[in-house]
């Protein structure tokens, strides 16, 4: 995590991990900029980190029912921007942050959607969202916002181009530590995106808001795969790149392909493919020893491969950006270490993963812990200032 070393702690997420304690809610995240990377870089489209948690991937789209989210994980670096997927554990001090920076190919993909999406979620604030909320109030509170926000500089390029284009009914983010609400009204079409920014998650701060859907939303309360995603990531597959260059997407004036919003046929043939597009929690498979209270810290593992992540590429023909990069670098992922009970069961590569029985108590959440240090945005970096909680921006149902 690319955190100080007095926030490097625990905390209580193993527990989710392990199964002593389940969310009683369907919860879906993105990740941010202050995330354990190396999980989350396994599963690079999606998958569940924990039962009842699910992460969006570095893009992703999925359903609620009838309610379609989607997703951009990372922050904005224009630096990185254009770059391949080039990280992977044990990341070096630069990687350690450009993993988490978004990528052309991300937004490029998202771009492709044409069918409508109800929710987006980006930790990332777009660009020029000020412009559509009370912005004098939000200077009052953040006078330091005050240059950034003149120059048009406050928030995420990439995601400004994706609410003008998606225009989604809801777009949440995070990032800036402050709360903040904006209409944004689309020219030329009858439509209208609520934006809503929430705070850090302490004490007589902004960071909690319930919203009531209408029950056209309910369907069938499944969570499912999206088939015009899918279709994207099909499609685009030979776009990836894992090289540390720039790479440019395609667009007119060549000679290949540069539209990949889906024809009939193309998700016609994903749900041929899939069979079912429902994501179940049986489907989540432990990677990884569990955290034992009061264990010494241990050194980085190497990367692993994820089953949910092996599964989903297989069925699609497409690759995983991690085990690319292994591969260039003549390294191999390693397979999950699976825990039982107390016994850590530390497979060999090439051995098949083992399903763990999940062992739950009642289901309760843990009390929330108050940081004692003051994490005040003016004096730190601005790129480990704009941070939230681990599960910074998510849906819960």
């Amino acid at each position: 995590m690319a955190v100080p070393e007095k926030y490097q702690n625990i905390c209580t997420f193993y527990k989710y991990y392990s199964g002593e304690k389940q969310a009683p809610v369907l919860t879906i995240f993105i990740g941010g900029n202050h995330e354990a990377s190396n999980y989350l870089q396994e599963l690079p489209y999606g998958g569940w980190v924990a039962p009842n948690i699910y992460y969006l991937g570095r893009a992703g789209v999925v359903n609620f029912g009838n309610l379609r989210i989607g997703g951009l994980s990372g922050i904005f670096k224009g630096h990185d921007y254009l770059q391949g997927l080039w990280e992977s554990p044990p990341y070096a001090q630069n990687s350690l942050r450009s993993v988490y920076h978004i990528r052309a190919l991300d937004v490029f993909r998202l771009s492709q959607l044409k069918e409508e999406v109800h929710v987006m979620l980006s930790h990332d604030w777009p660009r020029g969202i000020t412009d559509y909320g009370d912005k004098q109030n939000l200077l009052k509170r953040k006078p330091f916002f005050r240059e950034d926000i003149e120059s048009n500089q406050l928030g995420s390029t990439p995601a400004e181009k994706l609410l003008h284009l998606l225009k989604p009914d809801y777009w949440f983010a995070a990032h800036l530590h402050c709360q903040f609400a904006a209409l944004v009204k689309h020219d030329k079409v009858n439509k209208e995106t609520k934006f809503l920014a929430l705070d850090k998650c302490l004490p007589k701060r902004r960071h909690l808001q319930i919203l009531d859907l209408s029950v056209s939303y309910d369907g069938d309360k499944l969570l499912k795969q999206d088939a015009e995603w899918l279709a994207i990531l099909k499609s685009t597959n030979h776009l990836l790149s894992v090289k540390n260059i720039d790479c440019h997407m395609p667009g007119p004036g060549t000679n290949e392909r540069y539209i990949f919003s889906p024809t009939k046929e193309e998700k016609q043939n994903v749900l041929e493919i899939m069979k079912t597009l429902e994501i179940t929690n049986d489907s989540f498979v432990k990677t990884a020893p569990t955290y034992k209270p009061g264990t010494p810290r241990s050194a980085s593992l190497e990367p692993v491969m994820n089953p949910q992540t092996v599964l989903l590429c297989e069925k699609l023909s497409i690759d995983d950006p991690l085990q690319v990069v292994m591969a260039r670098a003549g390294r191999t992922m390693k397979q999950p270490c699976i825990t039982e009970s107390n016994v850590t069961i530390q497979c060999t590569e090439g051995s098949p993963a083992v399903r763990t029985p999940l062992k739950c108590s009642k289901l309760s959440l843990p009390a929330p812990v108050t940081p004692t240090v003051n994490n005040d945005i003016s004096q730190t970096d601005s790129e480990t200032a704009y941070g939230t909680s681990i599960l910074d921006m998510s849906l819960q149902f």
